[in-house]
């Protein structure tokens, strides 16, 4: 690709993969707002950041599928389309149920843009090169993150809440455009839509996760929670056999079968699940057990989460240079010290300055996996088959996300509550340690992955079966027009 095609390429994919994570975050310090504005019950407020998550994660995996047999350009322009139009109508919505299910909607479009993003980034760059794109890709990722509770706490104070969805309807106009006049057009390798694996993995990992959601209402040993999760893992146990025998898998199981591909998921899963988890509770210390407002908490919460602006593109970069796995790994153990530091030193008075240095290490650690992972998922698969490896390894770290929230929400309550400053920090503390002792265990897997030469001559082969591909394509167009005079 032309050097101004992969700038094009890198600005609309960025711009796009901004607006939804921002959106996944931006309504949480919206919510007191919305519930006084809309009369909204408890319930009906978990649900509105419930339905997002729930179809973010159940379609991350089919809409990088669709987007491999119907055009990854026109399949990710129509994502955008899809997320504005949802945006325009959660602003407007006149009651809970309508803004639920316009974030159910929001939650679709974000599925199909943020793996298709991915894809095709990395299709405009080669493997050597791949690095910076990916860092600049990921820092944008962190900023979303980042901006997401400010983002909120600033325009519900200042405007409404309805303007955190407002905001996305003239970026989405001016972007959809562009990546269809911008973008190149690609496929994947599969020339027919994986209807049966459609179902059972979209369906199971509806079960998983809307099993994982309702866990920290209902208790983890309730009748629908366990009804769900165990229907939704026999689906996907039949997913798997049923990619095992399939001629054109949505999801080929020989991706596993590489430690890069593999060991790589399993570092996503642990510091989603740590990570994100630890966030959720921290963004609440500083409002339930400190008494700041919204803005403050998320100002407070900010050299977290924007350091992995500035890190990220680094490591981008030396991911190309030394590979994946001593990136990764420190990254890991970054996190996990972090934890444990704000786990030692977390109480009702601390100072801020006390959370500073745990803080920009943790938002450093996070710079440090996200791009070396994507660099080391990518180069593990061929080119072709970007799309379903990226939908793979987005819906494996969501869930680790979804899970870790669950979880240490679950811990929390079991050590705390919110019935006191210090009753707070109790249950944070607990939480704290869970999520340290998870991203450690996520260090092991960083060890894991192939380093830096084994990397390299895995980009090569697959660079090279790509071509092998293409040429064999190129000879089957070549004959067919002469095979019925032969015949």
């Amino acid at each position: 690709m032309s050097r101004s095609g992969q700038i094009w390429t890198s600005i609309v994919t960025s711009f796009a993969l901004f607006m939804v994570t921002l959106d996944n975050l931006v309504v949480t310090t919206a919510l007191p707002s919305i519930r006084v504005d809309l009369d909204a019950s408890l319930a009906s407020l978990g649900w509105t950041v419930n339905a997002y998550t729930l179809a973010f994660a159940v379609l991350l995996l089919p809409a990088a599928a669709l987007g491999d047999r119907l055009g990854r350009r026109r399949t990710f322009a129509a994502g955008l389309g899809l997320f504005t139009l949802a945006s325009a109508a959660a602003a407007l919505a006149p009651s809970t149920d309508a803004l639920i299910a316009a974030r159910a909607l929001q939650g679709a479009g974000a599925a199909i843009v943020m793996p298709l993003s991915l894809t095709l980034l990395s299709e405009a760059f080669p493997a050597g090169k791949r690095g910076l794109a990916l860092g600049i890709w990921s820092g944008v990722s962190g900023l979303g993150v980042a901006l997401g509770p400010l983002a909120g706490g600033a325009v519900v104070e200042g405007i409404s809440w309805h303007w955190i969805f407002w905001i996305n309807v003239p970026v989405g106009l001016v972007l959809t455009p562009l990546a269809l006049t911008r973008l190149r057009e690609s496929h994947g390798g599969a020339r027919r839509l994986d209807l049966p694996g459609l179902a059972l993995g979209g369906v199971g990992l509806l079960g998983i996760t809307f099993g994982i959601v309702r866990a920290e209402a209902l208790g983890w040993t309730s009748a629908t929670v366990l009804g769900t999760m165990i229907g939704g893992l026999l689906l996907l146990v039949a997913f798997v056999a049923w990619e095992l025998r399939a001629p054109e898998p949505m999801l080929p199981m020989r991706f596993f079968k590489s430690r890069a591909f593999s060991a790589t998921s399993g570092v996503s899963l642990s510091m989603y699940f740590g990570v994100f988890g630890s966030i959720f509770l921290l963004a609440q210390f500083f409002q339930t057990a400190q008494g700041y407002g919204p803005l403050e908490a998320g100002l407070r919460t900010l050299p977290w989460t924007g350091v992995t602006m500035i890190v990220a593109p680094l490591a981008g970069i030396y991911s190309d240079r030394i590979g994946s796995r001593p990136l990764m790994a420190t990254g890991l153990a970054l996190q996990a010290g972090a934890l444990t530091w704000l786990a030692i030193v977390s109480a009702p008075d601390v100072a801020y300055s006390s959370l500073l240095v745990p803080f920009v290490m943790a938002g450093a650690g996070m710079a440090l996996v996200f791009a070396p992972a994507a660099n080391a998922v990518l180069s593990s698969v061929r080119t072709s088959e970007a799309g379903q490896a990226s939908g793979a390894t987005n819906t494996i770290r969501e869930i680790g996300g979804v899970l870790g929230v669950s979880v240490l929400s679950t811990v929390f309550a079991g050590a705390g509550s919110y019935a006191s400053p210090q009753a707070f920090t109790d249950g944070l503390v607990a939480a704290l340690w869970v999520g340290a002792a998870v991203l450690a265990a996520g260090v092991v897997a960083a060890l894991l992955v192939p380093g830096h030469r084994s990397q390299v001559a895995a980009a090569e082969q697959n660079a090279a079966a790509d071509a092998a591909a293409a040429d064999a394509d190129a000879d089957r167009a070549e004959r067919a027009p002469r095979e019925p005079a032969i015949a």
